[in-house]
């Protein structure tokens, strides 16, 4: 994972913590967790406060997630909200980290001049044993803790100060008086600071959870689908009236749900040609491949002649796998930007030319799922699923690695909003 570090395809963009005043109220918060206070000089956190190095120090990379549920945070600073969520069992925190930045910005700001913001991303559960309990997270609530209680101490100075508006002889309360005047001391002036989070409960929507192997949850209006293990505890036993359950090694019902809810984008070759769909495909699989079955070349999947000169060369093995012959084909069919025939297509192949449909609000989550079907695309593995990319990658002989870490950083690192938008119709 060394390479992938280096070149910040993972715990990249985090914030650097060095400076003693912080690293002392990032202790407050361990503390606060019944944490061992941290004793490095210098550390990485994500948008949660999630830290490797300190992960590394504890000997415990669940430090802030026990049993993957009511996920802890630390808040250090305001710019945390523009840094990535690099380790969490549920694919929408970070979207709620984002509706809690940005519900509360004001208070935020003000309280980490001077203080951390520490808690849970609390709901009803306490572990997750089966499905019904991943179906019960229907709402979380941010609790939330400062290290020098500035937000109680906050509340006090407010009752205080309505006291001394409204009872006549307050002002002659010397001790009321003092307590104010050590109390503004910590809290500052909150008359134009608000320093109490108010909003602090947010909707649980579509989500993937790490739980029994990986579960999809999707939301309808009159519908809860989940997609995963059939063996997985209360798998189609939990809430059968309302939930409908779809087995993921059944590629075609999966597809036939993303269809029928509206969620993907089906192989049309108005997108698929000007995106370059189809080229991209050819240039990942051809990459596996390539590196597969000859690890100790250097192989140059984006080049044309090299592609010509490499399938020539292993005519059988590219018929045998069968993927090439098939985006072939797409692509001649596609060439006057018809629609292809979905019967015409197995589960695989329609995995391989859709992608969500963008606009919707699931389409991250959707453009995840379907990279579980095309495990050779990495790219878009690491884009939305990066989780199954280091799987993945802890796999591949040091030749792919160095090869496939090179591609990513150049076609994604370099400019994302580009690769998204052409690619996916993402932003």
């Amino acid at each position: 994972m060394k390479r992938l570090e280096e070149s910040e395809l993972i715990y990249g963009r985090m914030m650097r913590v060095s400076e003693p005043h912080l690293i002392a109220r990032y202790n407050q918060a361990l503390e606060g967790f019944n944490l061992k206070p941290t004793k490095l000089e210098s550390f990485r956190v994500d948008m949660t406060g999630f830290s490797p190095e300190v992960a590394g120090e504890l000997g415990d990379q669940q430090y802030l997630d026990p049993h993957g549920i009511n996920r802890r945070f630390i808040i250090l600073s305001p710019s945390q909200q523009e840094l990535p969520v690099v380790h969490t069992a549920f694919s929408n925190t970070g979207q709620l980290m984002h509706q809690f930045f940005d519900g509360n910005a004001r208070v935020i700001n003000a309280l980490t001049i001077k203080d951390v913001l520490y808690g849970e991303i609390e709901d009803p559960v306490l572990e997750a044993r089966d499905i019904e309990d991943l179906l019960s997270i229907e709402q979380v609530t941010f609790k939330v803790f400062t290290g020098a209680n500035t937000s109680d101490q906050a509340s006090e100075l407010r009752l205080l100060i309505d006291r001394l508006k409204k009872m006549p002889n307050a002002w002659r309360d010397d001790d009321m008086l003092n307590r104010m005047v050590d109390l503004a001391s910590s809290t500052g002036d909150i008359r134009t600071n608000e320093l109490v989070p108010t909003e602090i409960v947010f909707r649980h929507n579509t989500f993937w959870s790490a739980h029994f192997g990986g579960v999809y949850v999707f939301i309808d209006e009159d519908q809860t689908t989940v997609i995963g293990d059939p063996d997985a505890p209360g798998f189609r036993r939990s809430r059968p009236w309302q939930v409908s359950y779809i087995d993921r090694h059944d590629d075609e019902l999966v597809y036939r749900f993303l269809v029928e809810t509206g969620r993907i984008e089906l192989p049309r070759g108005s997108w698929i040609e000007k995106s370059g769909w189809i080229d991209h495909k050819v240039e990942m699989l051809l990459t596996v491949l390539a590196y597969h079955e000859e690890p100790k070349k250097k192989h140059s999947p984006s080049d044309r002649r090299w592609i010509k000169n490499w399938v020539s060369k292993n005519t059988q093995l590219v018929e045998d796998e069968g993927t090439l012959p098939f985006l072939m084909w797409a692509e001649r069919e596609l060439e006057s930007w018809a629609e292809l025939e979905l019967d015409e297509l197995d589960p695989r192949g329609r995995f391989i030319l859709s992608r969500a449909k963008p606009g919707h609000p699931d389409n991250w989550l959707v453009n995840r799922l379907i990279s579980d079907y095309v495990k050779f695309d990495f790219v878009t593995r690491y884009v939305f699923n990066k989780p199954s990319f280091y799987a993945s990658y802890e796999g591949w002989h040091d030749e792919l690695k160095e090869h496939v870490v090179g591609v990513v950083s150049d076609t994604y690192l370099n400019n994302k909003a580009r690769l998204r938008k052409r690619l996916y119709g993402m932003k």
